[in-house]
């Protein structure tokens, strides 16, 4: 007999999964009045992923939902399982796997997580300039960490030529040949945009988002798209380092080579990521750029409304600074995206705080907000 089982078509939806995780909550969607006052909107929520599943960052929803199709795919199919405790039996026999990944951080400080859960090793390729306190992150959880000297890109090839039978990657980013598990990352974080309709009733009319290599952009357009009348949806990047922006402007992938040195650590990279490409290139209604200034001026802003947000998780505050500052271009944009006093706005805090002295240097060290002269972003 010839047969043949369709595994993936088994395995349950994201926000499915999350729940069977240990911890599982929807993480808070809070309003942000004194903030949309200052940007002349209507409404301004923020969804804080600073707290997600016990890490201070969304990226574990991506990461386990990853790990665990991969896990499915290696073993044949779904196994029957409740909580984590039957998971980790389900996959004992795989051991001593390792599950690889390349971080700026917080990708994987998940990874690492996930492989713990599940009785598992890890190995973490980091660039050689991550700040202390996320490397020591990465370590605590377990995971061996394996220094790159070089940008976040040498360090996701490194994991690719590490692949083989006992080392399985979980990686956000593509490269021909792997396509799958990026994918299953993308999808995982529709976990976020789920819980933010049900505590909504609603959509916003407008959301700013972090790019990076696309993934959670990929994943914001491929739900808010698939009904006509979805939000406005503005990509952000960091002005040294953008790659979909470049990409967008030439109509196809374009890489902005390093080094890559923005604050905003999460968002330091060169290429975009081919599986979430077409989605951002078709989905995107704009992209801007904002500098390192105007990240910590969204970080102020944030800790006035007594939100704690780390550098890349206060982009998209960032990018709403940008579009609502008092310049042309800024005015321009408004036009064109409808932006006004009756938008709704929706932005979210993609991590709390991870480089500890890097916040302290923002705020100040007491936690009382510091003024710092702040400069447009280059849209």
């Amino acid at each position: 007999m010839d047969i043949f089982y369709n595994t993936r078509r088994a395995i349950p939806a994201a926000l499915d999964f999350h729940r069977r995780l240990p911890g599982y909550a929807p993480t808070p969607l809070v309003d942000a009045p004194d903030l949309a006052a200052q940007l002349g909107i209507g409404r301004l929520s923020l969804k804080l992923e600073t707290d997600r599943l016990g890490l201070p960052s969304f990226k574990i929803l991506g990461a386990s939902y990853a790990t665990y199709r991969a896990l499915c795919t290696r073993i044949g199919g779904e196994p029957i399982w409740e909580n984590i405790d039957d998971l980790r039996a389900a996959v004992a026999h795989l051991r001593p796997l390792a599950l690889l990944a390349a971080t700026d951080g917080n990708h994987g400080r998940a990874v690492a997580r996930m492989a713990a859960l599940l009785g598992l090793r890890a190995r973490i390729f980091v660039p050689a300039d991550m700040a202390p306190a996320r490397m020591d992150a990465i370590v605590g959880e377990g995971a061996e960490l394996e220094i790159v000297h070089g940008s976040y890109d040498d360090a996701v090839a490194r994991s690719a030529a590490a692949a083989g039978p006992l080392a399985l990657v979980i990686s956000d980013t593509a490269w021909p040949g792997y396509a799958e598990t990026p994918r299953d990352v993308i999808v995982g974080y529709g976990t976020i945009f789920q819980e933010i309709t049900a505590a909504l009733g609603g959509r916003p009319d407008l959301v700013t988002v972090q790019m990076g290599v696309g993934a959670l952009a990929a994943a914001m357009i491929g739900y808010y798209r698939r009904h006509s009348g979805g939000p406005t949806i503005v990509g952000v990047e960091p002005d040294q380092v953008a790659c979909i922006l470049a990409s967008l402007r030439a109509g196809q992938i374009t890489e902005v080579p390093g080094p890559h040195r923005s604050i905003m650590v999460g968002l330091n990279c060169g290429v975009p990521s081919p599986v979430a490409w077409p989605t951002l290139h078709a989905g995107l209604d704009a992209a801007l750029t904002v500098s390192d200034d105007l990240a910590r001026a969204a970080i102020r802003a944030l800790a006035a409304e007594g939100v704690v947000a780390g550098e890349t998780g206060a982009a998209g505050v960032a990018g709403l600074l940008a579009l609502c500052a008092d310049n042309t271009a800024a005015a321009d944009a408004r036009t064109r995206l409808r932006i006004g006093p009756h938008t709704h706005a929706l932005a979210i805090i993609t991590e709390g705080v991870t480089d500890p002295a890097m916040y302290a240097e923002i705020v100040g060290a007491s936690g009382q907000i510091m003024v710092y002269p702040d400069t447009p972003c280059v849209p």
